[in-house]
């Protein structure tokens, strides 16, 4: 690979070219989802398994637990046990994250905020040629830490379902799988349709058509967010190791020939040692046709003027995920604006935040994370005003409620409050 210099004063327009020709709109995408919502609103799960036969060559189904038992069953023992301690590491990150509904006296009366968690929350796991077993930890134990009494699980039925995802799915509490995929899950979950309730949102990571199907049916169902390619942006300073610099580039690469990885620093050697390493590591991969498809696509090592410059960079681009390759991480960690996760210092590469740290690694993507959070618990929760006023406080203040009211036109909401003033 090359080295891309970044002048200083350009980081913003670099940032711009950049997510332009990340984002995209596929017409046949967008009107084969609307097709396949619409069929299901009218028709239910009838059109739930015409369409799952048409593409995926099978009838969905839900697997009961006695049956997610015995796949469970056939996981390998010790990759159980990580799970378990995954699922714990989530556990202890998420119930610190909790809030709790709260009140407070006013001159005239109580105010507060009642937290409570969504009822029903449905989560899509990938399927086909591979297993998310993370996917399912990363999504339902923060639903189960929020209190959400029912997880329903929809994955592409394949032949089988994987015996990973199926334990992880005990270990992390969830109550119902469908063996259900593409779009037409999706609108199963969001409408209802048969024996597939309906939820109050829809979580999870998918393909081009479920990622659509969630973009058209929010606002009748709420989502966590319309996830793009995974991302990764390392910013270094002459500290790094270039050899760990491009194994963690690497590690986001292989994902999928629309992820990106990008490497910046102010230090022109480590730059082009960076880019050595990139060649030199992809073509050891088994899936090395992807990774490198990636770094021509969306790959690159950038050469900025100094720190302050890389990072102004990377809040610019806002990444999914942003290693800080340095001596004093958490000092940089300060001038971070925009960034799903930050990955502080040379010993925590990405990957241990995609499996194990606690923190979900269901992240913004693509810019978004200047305006959108991770998935937390705080996801499943939804938060409802509490207003409480006495009688004289009521007195107190409805001439100003009533001013207010007659000043927009609405009459009657000025004698809701004269009704009940003593004065």
């Amino acid at each position: 690979m090359t080295v891309t210099t970044i002048p200083r004063g350009s980081e913003t327009e670099y940032a711009a070219e950049f997510t332009t020709r990340r984002t995209s709109d596929n017409a046949q995408i967008r009107d084969t989802v609307a097709e396949i919502i619409a069929e299901v609103r009218r028709n239910g799960f009838e059109a739930v398994e015409r369409f799952s036969q048409q593409l995926d060559k099978v009838r969905p189904r839900e697997i009961s637990l006695s049956e997610l038992k015995i796949l469970a069953d056939q996981c390998e023992p010790e990759l159980v046990k990580t799970l378990r301690r995954a699922a714990d590491n989530i556990r202890e990150y998420q119930s610190k994250l909790i809030p709790e509904s709260r009140y407070w006296n006013v001159e005239n009366g109580r105010l507060g905020q009642i937290i409570r968690p969504l009822n029903r929350v449905g989560l899509y796991v990938p399927g086909g040629t591979a297993a998310y077993p993370s996917s399912v930890l990363m999504c339902a134990v923060p639903a189960k830490c929020a209190g959400v009494p029912e997880v329903v699980v929809a994955t592409p039925p394949g032949q089988n379902l994987s015996p990973a995802v199926a334990a992880a799915a005990l270990v992390a509490g969830v109550d119902r799988v469908f063996a259900m995929g593409g779009a037409q899950a999706i609108a199963a979950l969001a409408l209802g349709a048969g024996v597939v309730p309906r939820c109050d949102k829809i979580v999870g990571p998918g393909n081009s058509y479920v990622a659509e199907a969630k973009r058209q049916l929010f606002g009748e169902v709420d989502i966590d967010m319309i996830a793009g390619p995974s991302e990764i942006f390392v910013a270094a300073d002459s500290t790094a190791n270039p050899v760990w610099c491009a194994a963690d580039l690497l590690s986001q690469a292989e994902h999928d020939v629309q992820a990106a990885a990008l490497f910046a620093t102010f230090d022109a050697d480590l730059a082009n040692a960076v880019a050595r390493e990139l060649e030199r590591q992809v073509a050891l991969l088994p899936r090395a046709d992807i990774a490198h498809a990636s770094l021509e696509n969306y790959g690159a090592v950038l050469l900025c003027e100094d720190m302050d410059s890389v990072l102004e960079l990377a809040n610019a681009i806002a990444p999914e995920h942003l290693e800080l390759a340095a001596a004093k991480p958490r000092k940089l960690a300060e001038k971070v604006r925009n960034a799903g996760a930050v990955f502080a210092g040379h010993f925590t590469p990405e990957p241990i935040g995609d499996y194990f740290a606690g923190p979900s690694h269901v992240l913004p993507t693509n810019g978004t994370a200047k305006s959108f959070s991770p998935l937390s618990v705080d996801s499943f929760l939804k938060r409802t005003s509490y207003i409480e006023y006495s009688g004289d406080g009521l007195n107190n203040v409805a001439a100003d409620v009533t001013r207010f009211a007659r000043a927009e036109g609405f009459e009657a909401h000025a004698r809701s409050i004269e009704a009940r003033n003593n004065k």
